[in-house]
């Protein structure tokens, strides 16, 4: 199977993810900036999700252009990518709901650490698809960049329950370390087309 169908699909997903967060930003009731402060912390909490799925977009669209064909288990990674990334307008909204709070913050990070768990696995399962000798595993190497976020968001969620500032200050430190721009899928297809 081609790889366009599993693009469009994700594009449309990670598409209405983004409507549905900033659908639950609410109106305030007011027309003072006083009526605008309660709603700065979901402002805040939107404004890193957003970055987050932009970043899970962008690496997406990069990782499948080193894809010849679609196995079903690429399909069924895609998809449990997919699941964890609806489950950001929830998480976003119950942090920026609750100003941050400890188990809203654990949860946030706990939904994105099993994001990231599922962009290995799918990253995973298109090198199994590919071979060993895939582009993609040329590409991500040993892949230090996506483990030291697995462990920054496990470290982040167990920090969440004593110190929510340092969870958050994690939370922004691994988005910044993804916003980054990694060229390593890019070099590895400008190295296969020469």
């Amino acid at each position: 199977m081609g790889k366009t169908r599993l693009e469009a699909f994700s594009d449309g997903v990670i598409a209405i993810i983004i409507t549905i967060m900033v659908l639950e930003m609410k109106v305030p009731h007011g027309e003072t900036v006083d009526a605008l402060l309660p709603l700065f912390p979901v402002f805040l909490s939107y404004i890193l999700s957003f970055v987050y799925v932009g970043i899970y977009w962008n690496n997406h669209h990069h990782m499948l252009h080193t894809v010849k064909r679609v196995s079903g288990s690429v399909l069924w990674a895609n998809l449990h990518l997919l699941f964890w990334l609806s489950l950001f307008p929830f998480a976003t909204g119950w942090l920026g709901e609750s100003h941050f709070a400890a188990l809203p913050s654990a949860l946030y990070g706990m939904v994105l650490l099993m994001a990231a768990c599922a962009y290995f696995i799918l990253q995973h399962a298109i090198i199994s698809s590919e071979g060993e000798k895939s582009l993609l595993k040329a590409a991500v190497g040993r892949d230090r960049k996506g483990k030291a976020s697995l462990v920054l968001y496990v470290l982040a969620v167990i920090v969440a329950f004593w110190l929510t500032w340092v969870a958050q200050l994690i939370y922004i430190a691994v988005a910044i370390m993804w916003l980054i721009p990694d060229r390593r899928i890019e070099n590895a297809l400008q190295e296969s087309e020469t």
